[in-house]
């Protein structure tokens, strides 16, 4: 998955010595508002969403959507409970139910609840509602991953 760089050089590798600090107690995804491992550059990028710009070229790749759930580590799937691997049975999405019913304000099993009824329900016209949504989602800046 292609993205812009907000990050600094192996955060991955840093990611052990913060994780008792992450806000989501609910679920397998790590979320820290202010994590020291964005850069400066890297905050503007994810407030205004142009990090994600770069998957469009996954879409045109044929490796993503541009509505589906979203994708997230391997590390983190790997701890899914049984129900939520049905997030898995369709390509992943630049923009999905959860990020336009609340983005990283929701609790993992209701941004995972969004995204199944979307895969259960999926048609045309709800991924049309979901993609003229999407624009009021970004410009919501209480609610920027």
């Amino acid at each position: 998955m292609y993205k812009f760089r907000s990050m600094v050089k192996d955060a991955h590798k840093m990611k052990p010595e913060i994780m008792e600090q992450n806000e989501r107690y609910d679920g397998p995804l790590f979320k820290m508002k202010n994590d020291p491992r964005v850069t400066k550059f890297g905050r503007w990028l994810r407030r205004t969403s142009m990090d994600e710009l770069p998957q469009l070229f996954n879409v045109l790749k044929g490796q993503m959507s541009l509505v589906g759930p979203r994708p997230h580590e391997p590390e983190e799937v790997s701890r899914y409970q049984r129900g939520y691997k049905k997030l898995l049975t369709i390509k992943s999405g630049i923009t999905g139910m959860a990020q336009v019913s609340g983005r990283s304000n929701l609790a993992f099993a209701e941004e995972a609840k969004l995204d199944i009824f979307y895969i259960e329900n999926w048609s045309v016209l709800l991924d049309l509602i979901i993609l003229l949504k999407t624009p009021r989602a970004l410009f919501r800046k209480d609610e920027a991953c």
